[in-house]
């Protein structure tokens, strides 16, 4: 299971996206970016950061730890702003924190030339779990330390908001035009081919059982382990086809 830490000071809001994430310290003294589960696409939202996320780290790609942090809206009473304050009341209970990364900065591509391999493997993961939020206007990426770090998946696995399209576009195409690491990932061919090796159904199940059943359990599926199933079933597909949506 992803490590459980309890909110206890909300520090400020990140207005960057429109979800409206914050900053918060937990009681395990650690200060973490809060993904909320009252956002706008809800728990899909953070069940997709899991997946992603928790996956990308098994390829051995850079994010950081991921928790399942515990809400009490009565933490950010001093918050003046309404809007965040009506997020917060729809967000009591488990959410999604992601290790903040004191200093770090929004990567520019221009600035920061990625090693072949490395632009190669991410832009070939980003493809699997056809994350569209990579682009050069919206990098979610960070440069920390001298590292490239991978954030913000939550726009990943779209084809979970429509269930009845998902067997569909298990082949789908993944547009890599726009992604921000392209003119630097020129290694995709040995790339792919290690990360294809690598998505194996064990691997996937291992991954899909850190996702917290509250948070399967409130959509699409009666039961969580029913969507763990649906989950696999089209990640195993997609995975055994490599060739469809590898970039070429």
């Amino acid at each position: 299971m992803l490590r459980q830490v309890t909110a206890v000071r909300y520090v400020t809001p990140l207005r960057e996206g429109g979800s409206l994430p914050g900053i918060v310290e937990a009681d395990d003294l650690g200060t973490y970016v809060l993904k909320f589960r009252g956002a706008g696409q809800g728990p899909k939202a953070l069940v997709a950061e899991v997946i992603a996320g928790e996956l990308a780290r098994r390829l051995d790609l850079p994010v950081p730890e991921l928790v399942v942090a515990g809400l009490d809206p009565v933490v950010a009473r001093a918050e003046p702003d309404e809007e965040v304050q009506e997020l917060l009341k729809a967000s009591a209970g488990d959410n999604l924190g992601m290790d903040y990364l004191p200093g770090a900065l929004g990567y520019d591509p221009m600035a920061h030339p990625v090693e072949a391999g490395l632009a190669s493997r991410v832009l070939c993961f980003d493809a699997f779990v056809e994350n569209v939020d990579r682009s050069w206007r919206n990098p979610n990426l960070l440069q920390w330390h001298g590292a490239l770090w991978l954030i913000d998946h939550g726009a990943a696995l779209y084809f979970h908001h429509n269930w009845a399209r998902a067997a569909a576009v298990v082949h789908r195409a993944y547009p890599w035009e726009d992604h921000v690491l392209r003119p630097y990932a020129t290694a995709l061919g040995d790339a792919g081919a290690e990360l294809a090796a690598r998505l194996t159904p064990q691997l996937l199940a291992e991954v899909l059982a850190l996702v917290p059943d509250e948070w399967l359990a409130e959509f699409d599926f009666a039961e969580p382990a029913d969507a763990r199933a649906a989950y696999l079933e089209h990640l195993s597909a997609r995975a055994a086809a490599p060739a469809a949506w590898l970039p070429a």
